[in-house]
């Protein structure tokens, strides 16, 4: 019998297929267990990553500018080549000399296309203050505004903090792009998953523990100090009349 090390596919496929009732002490899984609770498993971790479990997927990006410039796109053929990111959490220019920060406001779509004034003419291009991201399926984009001018290319670049997409396994025996931490979570997630048209007792236990161990994460994946927020001064202040 093989032994699986604590953090491959293999051993989280294996364990859950024993969670589930699907696999007894002793017994290795069939290749076509195998392929199917791959696919599974790439399922699971894809769409933890829509649920804000994400700490260790955080990243600064640093993104060169090109003065005149103001839409740069994230992807695997993009201005910035990397795998597509799932969104940007925060932005800010950095100053060459002097490592000085500005801070970037994101833009949602109402504000974007309710700007003054956009594009890349030289009338809208100067110091850059805010962003707005476009999910697109294939890349992801982002646009500046203003649009960056020649001192501004010249004299730094914008950081974006990412959230980047978890590598999907490919080898069953490889370690997964995962902490250790998330094992318990990944392994009976799966479970849950496989263990339909097996007894109702199995399944409720698969689907107990996956919830649990899913609010254990998400209790601990945040940050260790406290987020301040400030008012948003693009809305302004209201004044009068009844809310």
């Amino acid at each position: 019998m093989t032994t699986p090390d604590i953090n491959t596919p293999y051993a989280i496929i294996t364990d859950a297929m024993m969670d589930a009732g699907k696999l007894q002490e002793g017994d290795d899984p069939s290749p076509e267990q195998l392929a199917s609770n791959m696919r599974r498993l790439r399922d699971v971790i894809n769409t933890c990553q829509t649920q804000g479990l994400k700490l260790f997927l955080n990243q600064d990006i640093t993104v060169p500018l090109v003065a005149g410039q103001a839409t740069y796109t994230f992807g695997p053929s993009g201005d910035v080549v990397m795998t597509k990111p799932l969104r940007v959490i925060q932005g800010y220019y950095l100053f060459t000399t002097g490592s000085v920060r500005r801070p970037l406001t994101a833009l949602a779509w109402n504000d974007y296309l309710t700007l003054g004034q956009a594009g890349t003419a030289a009338a809208n291009q100067g110091a850059v203050n805010s962003y707005f991201v476009d999910k697109k399926a294939t890349p992801l984009s982002v646009t500046f505004w203003l649009c960056p001018d020649t001192t501004e290319a010249a004299n730094g670049a914008i950081h974006l903090l990412m959230q980047i997409q978890a590598a999907n396994p490919i080898s069953l025996v490889e370690t997964m792009a995962f902490p250790e931490e998330w094992r318990m979570y990944l392994r009976w997630a799966l479970a849950d998953d496989i263990s339909t048209g097996q007894p109702q007792a199995i399944m409720d236990r698969c689907a107990q523990r996956a919830q649990s161990y899913r609010t254990m994460l998400e209790n601990w994946d945040v940050e260790d100090s406290q987020t301040n927020f400030a008012p948003d001064m693009q809305r302004g202040y209201p004044t009068g009349g009844f809310r």
